[in-house]
């Protein structure tokens, strides 16, 4: 064989090296009961292919396609449980600042309150110890006026004594005293102790 008739599949003639007439490629040249056999082949191996492999790859495809499906319908509801969430939590944070606002209100009225009842019972407070010190002034300014009425009715006993250069009886003391103490202006004494204060 030569390389010419491996190249077109020729079986060349031994006298002449021309090519047999008869022949020629069984790729090229039909033969039936080569296309039966491939016939046969193929549809046997469809037969084959269409009852074991392709169940399987549509098993597996159809597999896939429901865990994408599931995966895409997890997604979906995880999104939707996602916004129910975010929403809730929205509504409790708005909720939340609304409850922060009202108490911040109630704490300032009752901050404004404490403050106002505070200085309402400072008022008061003062007020009772302004009094507390007038009457404590009033009773200090009548002790002096009435020791020093004692004092001048004493005065006035040992002065007249002294003068008249005698004991006097019980009624000329008070005589004397009584007209001693009307001379003298204890309402004075009195407004200007209170007058001070």
């Amino acid at each position: 064989m030569d390389l010419i008739s491996l190249i077109t599949g020729l079986p060349l003639a031994a006298e002449g090296g021309a090519p047999k007439e008869e022949g020629g490629s069984f790729l090229v040249s039909p033969n039936i009961g080569l296309m039966i056999w491939t016939l046969l082949v193929f549809t046997i191996s469809l037969y084959v292919l269409k009852k074991v492999v392709f169940p399987r790859i549509q098993e597996m495809l159809d597999k896939r396609q429901r865990a994408i499906e599931e995966s895409i319908d997890a997604a979906v509801q995880t999104r939707a449980e996602a916004e129910e969430l975010l929403a809730e939590y929205r509504e409790r944070l708005s909720e939340a600042r609304e409850q922060a606002e009202t108490i911040l209100t109630r704490a300032r009225k009752a901050a404004e309150k404490t403050e106002a009842a505070a200085v309402e019972a400072g008022k008061e407070k003062r007020e009772e110890m302004l009094e507390a010190t007038k009457r404590e002034i009033e009773a200090e300014t009548r002790r002096a006026i009435q020791d020093i009425r004692n004092e001048v009715a004493d005065l006035t006993i040992l002065a007249t004594e002294k003068i008249t250069r005698k004991t006097l009886d019980e009624d000329d003391q008070k005589r004397l005293v009584e007209e001693a103490l009307s001379e003298l202006d204890f309402t004075a004494l009195a407004g200007e102790g209170s007058s001070k204060n």
